[in-house]
């Protein structure tokens, strides 16, 4: 018989039998060795984050070890290793180090990159079944739901972060509030198009959201602030009759527990009136500050996010779990599931075996699901819920003392007032004209960055183009703050008698 017309057979008698490989080691000591090294280098990494650079340039020869073509055969991986250690490690983005404020991220836990790590060798796929990882990942959103203040009865997932956490809430509230079955014959049946209220301060993730849905940016209204830089109550009820009056269907509030901007937070008891009243949806966007609710010394700030539709939350910020893990919660779990469940026949329910669970998928846009809520439990059951929330108050603290001190130094100027850990700020000495002032900042900025010394963000509020500070970090000491304000005030010298020295007096 012709080998090449054998149907259904893989072996011919005579034949070698092909070497079937595996991707373990056949030294196992010597990767035992190896790990034992890479933990002990982690743990020193963390240990001495304080005495090495925020943040580095790239040399030259750094970044083309990141353009090098595909590799073709194997290397010893004693030599990767290495290599990361040198090319990979000295290079971060610098959030784990206690002077990252640039954007709001949290700083890790080395319990939570252990829990990662067990994660992936047990290489568990979430998208559920009858397991232990399925059960700790259900467990961890029940804890979520607590800490809000949500029912038990409500429902939840762990997503990816914040923007496909806010996806996730925003999805239900269209499928609830669409008048058809938006599943089936999509937004172009609805007879009154579909809006959305949030402020003028809302995150970008919010019109990918509306434009991911099928209703567009402009099914999005961004409503004025007000001196607070919270959502104007006035406001947004001339704009849902505005458009009940135009035809349109007024469908959901987005609050903002936390702008990324200010981390101004809505009146959340009054917007959760003004949704009962108007018979809206209301989702609550606290990626930067629904966790203050386990804050015991400023939890007065969100209260009424408990009395929220759905919620968006994120795990990798004041929980400080390693990237990346957020989570969705919803008050109806049927009007969840029922946005996205579907079950093939190959995923039938069995009364007995593997497939003797809920199908975790069913909360969701992703079938094969991480095991993010390792992590996240292992840092909890380390330190207390309670501890969190002291952080988070510490964190708080600590911006307001950053505050004073701006407020303290006549050439800087506070551009809006501190409402929980976010502080905008620019430096701004006598006889520099404003149209100067934003090329000045920035160049403080990048200096900050390019030394190593503190990395912030900037950002314009009211017109106002300022530097940014967001403390969102359990390492950050009040000492860092001083450290901030008087390097700002050296560079901005320092630039400014520079910039007249060579354009002369």
């Amino acid at each position: 018989m012709d080998k090449k017309n054998s149907a259904g057979s893989h072996s011919i008698p005579g034949d070698q039998p092909r070497l079937e490989e595996t991707l373990d080691p056949d030294d196992w000591s010597g990767l035992r060795a190896l790990s034992h090294q890479t933990v002990d280098d982690a743990v020193d990494y963390l240990r001495d984050v304080r005495i090495r650079p925020v943040w580095q340039s790239m040399p030259a020869d750094v970044k083309a070890l990141f353009e090098q073509p595909l590799p073709r055969s194997a290397s010893p991986v004693e030599g990767i290793y290495h290599a990361l250690v040198e090319n990979l490690l000295p290079y971060p983005l610098g959030n784990v180090h206690p002077r990252f404020w640039a954007w709001f991220m949290g700083a890790s836990n080395f319990t939570g990159a252990l829990g990662d790590f067990l994660a992936a060798v047990q290489g568990s796929n979430l998208g559920g079944g009858n397991h232990a990882a399925a059960l700790m990942d259900q467990q961890v959103v029940n804890w979520c739901k607590e800490m809000i203040g949500f029912p038990v009865s409500a429902s939840g997932t762990l997503v990816s972060g914040g923007s496909m956490a806010n996806l996730i809430g925003l999805n239900v509230a269209r499928n609830i509030k669409a008048g058809i079955d938006v599943r089936e014959h999509g937004v172009a049946a609805m007879t009154r198009p579909l809006r959305f209220y949030g402020s003028e301060q809302i995150h970008s993730c919010h019109r990918k959201a509306m434009e991911a849905l099928g209703m567009g940016n402009r099914a999005l209204r961004r409503i004025p602030t007000d001196a607070e830089l919270r959502i104007d109550l006035t406001a947004l009820r001339a704009a849902i009759a505005e458009d009940r009056a135009a035809g349109f269907q007024p469908a959901c509030v987005i609050a903002t527990a936390g702008t990324v901007n200010t981390g101004a937070i809505d009146d959340l008891t009054a917007l959760a009136d003004l949704a009962t009243e108007e018979r809206l949806w209301l989702h609550v966007d606290g990626c930067i500050g629904a966790l203050i609710a386990i804050a015991p010394e400023n939890a007065y700030r969100v209260a009424g996010i408990e009395r929220a539709d759905s919620i968006a939350l994120d795990p990798h910020k004041w929980l400080h779990a390693p990237f990346e893990v957020g989570c969705a919660l919803v008050r109806d779990a049927a009007a969840h599931r029922g946005a996205f469940a579907v079950t093939p026949e190959y995923l039938k329910a069995t009364p007995r075996g593997m497939a003797a669970a809920p199908w975790l998928f069913d909360y969701g846009l992703q079938n094969s699901r991480g095991f993010r809520a390792l992590k996240v439990w292992m840092a909890l059951k380390e330190h207390g819920v309670e501890k969190f929330g002291r952080l988070i108050d510490q964190n708080i603290a600590q911006g307001h003392y950053l505050t004073d001190l701006i407020e303290a130094e006549p050439r800087l100027e506070l551009v809006v007032p501190t409402n929980i850990n976010i502080v905008c700020f620019r430096y701004r000495p006598k006889g520099v004209e404003e149209d100067a002032l934003k090329a000045l900042n920035l160049e403080i900025m990048l200096r900050l960055q390019e030394a190593g010394i503190a990395a912030l963000s900037d950002t314009t509020v009211h017109g106002v183009h300022c530097l940014r500070v967001a403390i969102c970090n359990h390492r950050t000491r009040r000492e860092d703050l001083d450290l901030l304000v008087q390097e700002i005030v050296q560079l901005g010298h320092q630039i400014l008698s520079t910039s007249r020295g060579a354009t002369g007096p």
